[in-house]
């Protein structure tokens, strides 16, 4: 069985090692739930030598309660992803990760577990909402953004920036269009 684990990376660059993951938050949902399974989160410590991005710390500057939540309770990040592998494998199922944009919470994700775990439950199983949010609406891919989404995707869920109420806020966006995805398979049947 699949489980479906929407993470949200906040980071001080574009890429890893170069630039530190501050904050990862994920919550992780089954096929059919409509609620979070369970939930993780952790500040990391920055990595050593490590630069911060010129553009991203500007950007940091407009977000100052978001910058204040990631640097309290500071873990080294082996601390933090020996702790995420932990969680991610006692999930009940295989996981899935899922993210808007995958490809640039993954990359981090992924090089992180590899750096201080030596290992990915993950393997190379990313799922794009965007994409999927592609698929569903028939909008070109650069059209896909949530202001072109159906209302009916979104729940009342705050985006603040912080890691874990961007995993969740997103999972729900998740989970409501895999229900319409399910939905019109079935009223194709």
């Amino acid at each position: 069985m699949e489980i479906y684990v929407s993470t949200d990376v906040e980071t001080d660059g574009p890429i890893p090692g170069v630039y530190s993951m501050l904050s990862i938050g994920s919550a992780a949902y089954l096929p059919d739930g409509t609620e979070p399974h369970g939930v993780f989160t952790a500040n990391l410590e920055t990595l050593p030598g490590a630069a911060q991005h010129p553009e991203t710390m500007k950007w940091w500057k407009g977000q100052p309660e978001a910058w204040a939540a990631c640097r309290e309770d500071l873990q080294t990040p082996e601390r933090a992803m020996r702790s995420y592998l932990g969680w991610l494998k006692s999930l009940p199922g295989e996981p899935v990760f899922v993210a808007y944009p995958a490809a640039f919470d993954f990359m981090f994700v992924c090089w992180y577990l590899n750096r201080f775990t030596g290992e990915n439950p993950f393997g190379w199983q990313a799922l794009d909402i965007k994409t999927f949010a592609m698929a569903l609406t028939g909008r070109d891919f650069l059209d896909t953004v949530k202001r072109n989404m159906p209302r009916n995707w979104f729940d009342k869920l705050p985006y603040t920036h912080k890691a874990l109420d961007d995993a969740i806020s997103q999972g729900a966006l998740f989970r409501n269009m895999l229900a319409e995805h399910k939905r019109r398979l079935g009223a194709r049947g």
